[in-house]
Protein backbone atom coordinates (compact mmCIF):
# COMPACT_ATOMS: atom_id res chain seq x y z
CA UNK A 1 0.00 0.00 0.00
CA UNK A 2 2.85 2.48 0.65
CA UNK A 3 4.47 1.99 -2.56
CA UNK A 4 0.87 2.63 -4.02
CA UNK A 5 0.40 5.40 -2.56
CA UNK A 6 3.92 6.61 -2.86
CA UNK A 7 3.61 5.96 -6.52
CA UNK A 8 0.23 7.82 -7.23
CA UNK A 9 1.98 10.53 -5.47
CA UNK A 10 4.67 10.91 -7.93
CA UNK A 11 2.32 10.75 -10.29
CA UNK A 12 0.31 13.48 -9.42
CA UNK A 13 3.04 15.89 -8.77
CA UNK A 14 4.53 15.18 -11.89
CA UNK A 15 1.42 15.82 -13.24
CA UNK A 16 0.61 19.12 -11.43
CA UNK A 17 4.28 20.49 -11.80
CA UNK A 18 4.33 20.07 -15.66
CA UNK A 19 0.87 20.25 -16.44
CA UNK A 20 -0.45 23.58 -14.32
CA UNK A 21 0.02 26.81 -15.58
CA UNK A 22 1.24 29.95 -14.41
CA UNK A 23 -2.16 31.23 -13.91
CA UNK A 24 -4.05 28.18 -12.85
CA UNK A 25 -1.47 28.27 -10.18
CA UNK A 26 -2.06 32.28 -8.87
CA UNK A 27 -5.82 31.56 -8.90
CA UNK A 28 -5.38 28.13 -6.88
CA UNK A 29 -3.05 30.23 -4.68
CA UNK A 30 -6.16 32.69 -4.09
CA UNK A 31 -8.35 30.32 -3.74
CA UNK A 32 -6.30 28.24 -0.90
CA UNK A 33 -5.37 31.38 0.86
CA UNK A 34 -9.20 31.67 2.52
CA UNK A 35 -8.53 28.19 3.58
CA UNK A 36 -5.11 28.89 5.40
CA UNK A 37 -5.94 30.22 9.06
CA UNK A 38 -8.29 27.08 9.01
CA UNK A 39 -5.18 24.89 9.06
CA UNK A 40 -3.23 23.83 12.11
CA UNK A 41 -0.67 26.06 13.42
CA UNK A 42 2.44 24.35 11.48
CA UNK A 43 1.50 26.07 8.47
CA UNK A 44 1.39 29.71 11.09
CA UNK A 45 4.38 29.15 11.89
CA UNK A 46 6.00 28.96 8.42
CA UNK A 47 4.43 32.22 8.14
CA UNK A 48 6.16 33.59 11.02
CA UNK A 49 9.08 32.48 9.82
CA UNK A 50 8.80 34.18 6.07
CA UNK A 51 7.97 37.39 8.16
CA UNK A 52 10.72 37.28 9.68
CA UNK A 53 13.34 36.43 7.33
CA UNK A 54 12.32 38.29 4.88
CA UNK A 55 11.40 41.61 7.02
CA UNK A 56 13.15 41.48 10.00
CA UNK A 57 16.66 39.78 9.02
CA UNK A 58 16.28 42.48 5.54
CA UNK A 59 16.06 45.74 8.15
CA UNK A 60 19.55 46.44 7.88
CA UNK A 61 20.47 46.41 4.27
CA UNK A 62 16.99 48.05 3.96
CA UNK A 63 18.11 50.86 6.15
CA UNK A 64 21.25 51.04 4.73
CA UNK A 65 20.45 51.22 0.72
CA UNK A 66 17.51 53.32 1.77
CA UNK A 67 19.22 56.33 3.50
CA UNK A 68 22.47 56.31 1.32
CA UNK A 69 19.71 56.78 -1.68
CA UNK A 70 18.00 59.34 0.33
CA UNK A 71 21.52 60.81 0.85
CA UNK A 72 22.53 60.70 -2.50
CA UNK A 73 19.67 62.63 -4.15
CA UNK A 74 20.15 65.32 -1.97
CA UNK A 75 23.74 65.99 -2.38
CA UNK A 76 23.23 65.25 -6.67
CA UNK A 77 20.50 67.54 -6.15
CA UNK A 78 22.70 70.47 -4.37
CA UNK A 79 25.31 69.45 -6.74
CA UNK A 80 23.36 70.89 -9.49
CA UNK A 81 21.70 73.66 -7.49
CA UNK A 82 23.06 75.47 -4.89
CA UNK A 83 19.93 76.52 -2.74
CA UNK A 84 18.51 73.09 -3.80
CA UNK A 85 18.08 72.02 0.25
CA UNK A 86 15.83 75.14 0.62
CA UNK A 87 14.21 74.96 -2.46
CA UNK A 88 10.30 73.11 -2.92
CA UNK A 89 11.43 71.42 -5.58
CA UNK A 90 13.69 69.53 -2.97
CA UNK A 91 10.46 67.79 -1.17
CA UNK A 92 8.84 67.30 -5.10
CA UNK A 93 11.55 65.42 -6.01
CA UNK A 94 11.66 63.28 -2.75
CA UNK A 95 8.21 62.44 -2.94
CA UNK A 96 8.46 61.29 -6.84
CA UNK A 97 11.58 59.72 -6.64
CA UNK A 98 11.23 58.13 -3.28
CA UNK A 99 7.74 57.42 -2.54
CA UNK A 100 6.67 56.74 -6.19
CA UNK A 101 9.35 55.06 -7.77
CA UNK A 102 12.42 54.00 -5.75
CA UNK A 103 11.26 52.62 -2.71
CA UNK A 104 9.06 50.14 -3.83
CA UNK A 105 11.27 49.39 -6.68
CA UNK A 106 14.79 48.74 -4.62
CA UNK A 107 12.70 47.13 -2.03
CA UNK A 108 11.59 44.50 -4.64
CA UNK A 109 15.06 43.63 -5.66
CA UNK A 110 16.25 43.10 -2.20
CA UNK A 111 13.32 41.27 -1.62
CA UNK A 112 14.14 39.43 -5.10
CA UNK A 113 17.94 38.63 -4.04
CA UNK A 114 17.30 37.17 -0.55
CA UNK A 115 13.66 35.96 -0.63
CA UNK A 116 12.60 35.16 -3.73
CA UNK A 117 15.91 32.88 -4.38
CA UNK A 118 15.53 31.29 -1.03
CA UNK A 119 12.21 30.59 -1.89
CA UNK A 120 12.99 29.05 -5.32
CA UNK A 121 16.07 27.21 -3.58
CA UNK A 122 13.85 25.42 -0.84
CA UNK A 123 11.07 24.37 -2.40
CA UNK A 124 12.98 23.24 -5.65
CA UNK A 125 15.35 21.18 -3.05
CA UNK A 126 11.72 19.75 -1.43
CA UNK A 127 11.13 18.38 -4.65
CA UNK A 128 14.46 16.67 -5.19
CA UNK A 129 13.99 15.31 -2.07
CA UNK A 130 10.84 13.84 -2.35
CA UNK A 131 8.90 15.98 0.31
CA UNK A 132 6.80 17.56 -2.06
CA UNK A 133 5.77 14.31 -2.93
CA UNK A 134 5.08 13.09 0.35
CA UNK A 135 2.38 15.48 0.90
CA UNK A 136 0.50 15.14 -2.77
CA UNK A 137 0.54 11.12 -1.83
CA UNK A 138 -1.15 12.22 1.60
CA UNK A 139 -3.46 14.40 -0.06
CA UNK A 140 -2.15 17.08 1.14
CA UNK A 141 -1.99 20.48 -1.22
CA UNK A 142 1.48 22.11 -1.60
CA UNK A 143 -0.22 24.75 -2.52
CA UNK A 144 -2.07 25.28 0.92
CA UNK A 145 0.56 23.91 3.16
CA UNK A 146 3.69 25.07 1.53
CA UNK A 147 3.19 28.25 -0.90
CA UNK A 148 0.13 30.09 0.50
CA UNK A 149 2.19 31.04 3.88
CA UNK A 150 5.02 32.01 2.16
CA UNK A 151 2.96 34.41 -0.57
CA UNK A 152 1.39 35.86 2.66
CA UNK A 153 4.64 36.59 4.16
CA UNK A 154 6.58 38.22 1.54
CA UNK A 155 3.62 40.16 0.79
CA UNK A 156 2.93 41.44 4.38
CA UNK A 157 7.09 42.36 4.33
CA UNK A 158 6.85 43.92 1.26
CA UNK A 159 4.38 46.35 2.33
CA UNK A 160 6.15 46.85 5.91
CA UNK A 161 9.41 47.26 4.42
CA UNK A 162 8.18 49.55 1.32
CA UNK A 163 6.87 52.10 4.24
CA UNK A 164 10.44 51.75 6.29
CA UNK A 165 12.48 52.04 3.16
CA UNK A 166 10.36 55.47 2.59
CA UNK A 167 10.60 57.03 6.06
CA UNK A 168 14.29 56.09 6.44
CA UNK A 169 14.90 57.50 2.68
CA UNK A 170 13.42 60.90 3.94
CA UNK A 171 14.94 60.82 7.01
CA UNK A 172 18.55 60.26 5.27
CA UNK A 173 17.15 63.26 2.84
CA UNK A 174 16.86 65.15 5.28
CA UNK A 175 19.42 64.71 7.27
CA UNK A 176 22.05 65.33 4.05
CA UNK A 177 19.99 68.75 3.32
CA UNK A 178 20.18 69.58 6.93
CA UNK A 179 23.90 69.67 6.57
CA UNK A 180 24.08 71.81 3.65
CA UNK A 181 21.11 74.52 4.75
CA UNK A 182 19.92 73.63 8.66
CA UNK A 183 16.04 73.02 8.10
CA UNK A 184 14.18 72.05 11.45
CA UNK A 185 12.78 68.59 11.12
CA UNK A 186 9.09 70.12 11.78
CA UNK A 187 9.51 72.51 8.83
CA UNK A 188 11.30 69.75 6.47
CA UNK A 189 7.60 67.79 7.76
CA UNK A 190 5.08 70.05 6.85
CA UNK A 191 6.63 70.85 3.64
CA UNK A 192 6.64 67.09 2.78
CA UNK A 193 3.46 66.39 3.67
CA UNK A 194 2.04 68.93 1.93
CA UNK A 195 3.81 67.26 -1.40
CA UNK A 196 1.99 64.34 -0.77
CA UNK A 197 -1.65 63.08 -2.43
CA UNK A 198 -3.56 60.79 -2.06
CA UNK A 199 -2.57 58.80 -5.38
CA UNK A 200 1.25 58.48 -4.24
CA UNK A 201 0.42 56.59 -0.99
CA UNK A 202 -1.75 54.54 -2.86
CA UNK A 203 0.21 54.15 -5.99
CA UNK A 204 3.06 53.01 -2.87
CA UNK A 205 0.94 50.64 -1.34
CA UNK A 206 -0.56 48.73 -4.46
CA UNK A 207 3.00 48.20 -5.92
CA UNK A 208 4.01 47.29 -2.49
CA UNK A 209 1.37 44.68 -2.36
CA UNK A 210 1.34 43.40 -6.50
CA UNK A 211 5.30 43.70 -5.79
CA UNK A 212 5.52 40.84 -3.23
CA UNK A 213 2.81 38.74 -4.45
CA UNK A 214 4.08 38.62 -7.87
CA UNK A 215 7.99 37.64 -6.42
CA UNK A 216 6.30 35.04 -4.03
CA UNK A 217 4.29 33.55 -6.75
CA UNK A 218 7.00 33.53 -9.27
CA UNK A 219 9.77 32.02 -7.07
CA UNK A 220 7.14 29.13 -5.72
CA UNK A 221 6.19 28.22 -8.99
CA UNK A 222 9.56 27.90 -10.38
CA UNK A 223 10.99 26.25 -7.01
CA UNK A 224 7.74 23.21 -7.60
CA UNK A 225 8.64 22.86 -11.43
CA UNK A 226 12.47 21.36 -10.45
CA UNK A 227 11.74 17.32 -11.36
CA UNK A 228 13.68 15.46 -9.24
CA UNK A 229 17.15 16.80 -10.63
CA UNK A 230 19.29 18.56 -8.41
CA UNK A 231 21.00 20.75 -11.08
CA UNK A 232 17.77 22.20 -11.91
CA UNK A 233 17.91 23.84 -8.91
CA UNK A 234 20.20 26.79 -9.15
CA UNK A 235 18.38 27.20 -13.06
CA UNK A 236 15.11 27.41 -11.52
CA UNK A 237 16.30 29.82 -8.92
CA UNK A 238 17.96 31.82 -11.49
CA UNK A 239 14.91 31.64 -14.24
CA UNK A 240 12.69 32.91 -10.60
CA UNK A 241 14.87 36.25 -10.00
CA UNK A 242 14.82 36.92 -13.99
CA UNK A 243 11.23 36.51 -14.47
CA UNK A 244 10.73 38.22 -11.01
CA UNK A 245 12.42 41.22 -12.09
CA UNK A 246 10.90 41.66 -15.31
CA UNK A 247 7.36 41.33 -13.82
CA UNK A 248 8.21 43.99 -11.33
CA UNK A 249 9.20 46.49 -13.59
CA UNK A 250 6.29 46.15 -16.29
CA UNK A 251 3.57 45.96 -13.60
CA UNK A 252 5.48 49.44 -11.95
CA UNK A 253 5.30 50.89 -15.46
CA UNK A 254 1.63 50.09 -15.69
CA UNK A 255 0.57 51.21 -11.92
CA UNK A 256 2.48 54.17 -12.81
CA UNK A 257 1.23 54.99 -16.09
CA UNK A 258 -2.65 54.45 -14.43
CA UNK A 259 -1.62 56.68 -11.25
CA UNK A 260 -0.39 59.65 -13.76
CA UNK A 261 -3.43 59.03 -15.82
CA UNK A 262 -5.99 58.83 -12.69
Amino acid sequence: MQKISFALGKQALLSYGKSISVFSFVFEIIYEIKNFFLQRKITRLILIRQILFTGFEALGLITFVAIAVGGIIILEGSAILPDFGQSKLLYTILVIIILRELGGLLTAFIIIARSGTAIAAELGNMVVNQEVESLVSFGISPVLYLVVPRVLGVVLSMIALNIYFNVAALAGGWFMAYLFAPIPLLDFLNKLFSEISVNDIASSFIKSLLFGFVIAVVSSYQGLQVSFASTEVPQRTIKAVVLSLIWVILFDIIITAIMYLV
